[in-house]
Formats: C-alpha cells, sequence, structure tokens
C-alpha cells in the first residue's frame, strides 16, 4: 500500500495539495494535421496515462492553450475536466 504524507511547519492551515500524491504531467502535446483524425493522439494519450498507472500516479494532469477549442474536446472526450486556470512565468528571452 502506498503510505501518504501531509506536511505541516507547525500549522495545520496550509499544507501539500492531495496529501502529495504522485501526479502525471502532460505538456506539449501536437499531431501533424495529416495525422489528427486516424487515433495517433488517443493511443498517444492512453500510453501516458497506462504509464501514469504503473508509476502509481493518482492523477494525470495536462496543460492546452486556451485557444485550442477543439484539442479541448479532444481532452474532454477521453475523461479530462477543465478545473484551473494556468499561470506561468517566462525565465528567458
Amino acid at each position: 500500500m502506498k503510505k501518504k504524507c501531509r506536511t505541516w511547519i507547525d500549522n495545520p492551515s496550509y499544507g501539500i495539495s492531495r496529501l502529495g500524491a504522485t501526479r502525471g504531467q502532460i505538456e506539449g502535446v501536437r499531431v501533424d494535421k495529416n495525422y489528427r483524425g486516424k487515433g495517433v493522439g488517443e493511443k498517444l494519450f492512453r500510453f501516458a496515462i497506462n504509464q501514469a498507472k504503473t508509476m502509481g500516479c493518482e492523477m494525470v494532469q495536462l496543460t492546452t492553450d486556451k485557444q485550442r477549442k477543439d484539442a479541448h474536446r479532444f481532452y474532454e472526450r477521453l475523461g479530462f475536466i477543465a478545473s484551473h486556470d494556468g499561470m506561468k512565468l517566462v525565465l528567458s528571452k
């Protein structure tokens, strides 16, 4: 059984969400337009999701551009739920 730990700094008002559960991260996914609609993307995602399960991840999360509405529909079809807005900070130019 996987052991979970909770991290506190002498204060139960803050800590690590989901008790520090391991998460799989998917980002930067691209499928050439000539291969879209042929199951390539779904196979990539099923492989990544299965790898995350094998590694004991309790969740898979992904990042996606807000403008990519077709991609959002694809992710939702695979069971992903839009739950957060992401933010980024570019450190170099």
